[in-house]
């Protein structure tokens, strides 16, 4: 198992390509099963989970053909209407090919993501949704049944903000007979990127970045040629990186129109920034200030930044207070980085954190795919060797790390 080696205490300074956004690509991917014709992708990220998602759309039937970043589907043979449990354990995201099966193939047979029971967990909002569209659904043996002749269109209120959900319930409706409007919709700039993908297939959707989405069902989509947008949540990693290591660097492929409210903290820190259309220039020279803040659904601060912020707060010049309102199990970062000598203390859904001057090094372990990223931006910022195990997690959502952070003189090594 691979383990990242991190002496800390080095500047960073250099550029920096942002790949494409993961929670954009997985999606983007799955709408390949709605057309016989070419999706021609670019800018899809080597991540780990985009690995996966395509080897559970190649045993459906999908034709992959695959380049470097870009992707090639062709959906025209398609013949196996199943997601394994096999294949869906390790990833949430892949329950996105419920919907898209569903709409064009009138059944779907999908393992529970994780093995996870229903309950109150989002995917109840999917079924609900796809329920609301006429279809026929079961679940025995830990999988999702869903049959139905010909999806109608409906109106659907989730109960909660639901990024998968919206996606999902979205390719649904796009081939459903008539108007589907989609309320309480997730506005994240995934969900939009794959709305602009769809339309761009011939799909009918109006309000697309709001709260309402309005979907005039069409008989077929087409192939279409589209790039991913670039990740919002690996621009904001590495802002933290340099916010807490100092130093001077220049992220290329950028999209800044997306980070609002990630960019308001990083100023507060103290984190310089200067922009350009797709880049932007980041210079830190002193210890962080320290920034209080609330995670909620997009323009909100993101979930998906949260640890990465903490990170930087642990060595702030000052307390501060970060309150998770998205996962109720995101802190589990927390007793690693108190290992590397950060004073974090947990009450409910708020961490309170008092800054010190410095972190050491030491053993620690990654116990999620953003819990890793901020450890890695702990160990860049403290003294000594950090060895981090368990970085498959980093894997999942983060193209090369290491070899981004080396490039700007960063001290990290894989070793296995």
């Amino acid at each position: 198992m691979d383990k990242l080696l991190i002496q800390g205490g080095q500047r960073l300074s250099g550029d920096i390509a942002i790949s494409g956004a993961k929670n954009a690509a997985l999606p983007i991917l799955c709408a390949g099963l709605l057309t016989s014709g070419d999706l021609e992708l670019s800018n899809v990220p080597h991540l780990h989970d985009v690995k996966t998602m395509l080897k559970l759309l190649g045993q459906t039937g999908l034709s992959i053909k695959q380049n470097d970043d870009r992707v090639v589907l062709n959906g025209g043979a398609i013949d196996k209407l199943e997601a394994p449990y096999e294949m869906v354990k390790t990833m949430r995201a892949a329950i996105l090919v419920l919907g898209p099966l569903l709409a064009r193939f009138g059944e779907a047979k999908v393992s529970l993501p994780g093995g996870c029971a229903i309950g109150s967990r989002p995917v109840d909002q999917h079924i609900k949704g796809l329920q609301a569209l006429g279809a026929e659904i079961t679940v025995e043996g830990g999988y999702i049944y869903a049959k139905a002749k010909k999806l109608k269109g409906a109106r659907i209120v989730t109960d909660m903000i639901t990024v998968t959900g919206t996606e999902n319930l979205l390719m649904a409706a796009v081939l459903a007979d008539g108007e589907t409007i989609l309320e309480n919709a997730a506005r994240e700039p995934e969900v939009t990127d794959l709305a602009n993908l769809l339309v761009a297939m011939g799909a009918k959707i109006d309000g697309i970045g709001s709260g309402c989405l309005v979907i005039q069902g069409v008989p077929a989509l087409h192939g279409a040629q589209h790039a991913v947008i670039a990740d919002r949540i690996e621009t904001g990693t590495f802002l933290c990186a340099v916010a807490a290591a100092g130093g001077d660097i220049t992220l290329r492929n950028a999209r800044i129109d997306i980070l609002d409210a990630a960019l308001d903290k990083l100023r507060a820190m103290g984190l310089t920034m200067t922009f350009g259309p797709d880049w932007i220039r980041a210079q830190m020279a002193s210890r962080p200030n320290p920034v209080n803040f609330r995670t909620t659904e997009y323009p909100g601060f993101p979930t998906d930044m949260q640890a990465q912020f903490m990170a930087v707060n642990s060595i702030a010049n000052g307390p501060s207070r970060v309150t998770e309102t998205i996962f109720e199990n995101r802190f589990m970062h927390v007793q690693e980085m108190n290992r590397l000598g950060a004073s974090i203390q947990i009450e409910g859904n708020t961490a309170i954190i008092t800054g010190v001057a410095r972190l050491r090094g030491a053993p620690v372990m990654a116990t999620d795919l953003r819990a890793s990223a901020s450890l890695v931006i702990a160990a860049l910022a403290a003294e000594g060797e950090t060895l981090i195990d368990r970085i498959y997690h980093l894997d999942r959502g983060y193209d090369r790390m290491e070899v981004k952070l080396s490039q700007v003189g960063a001290n990290v090594q894989r070793i296995s």
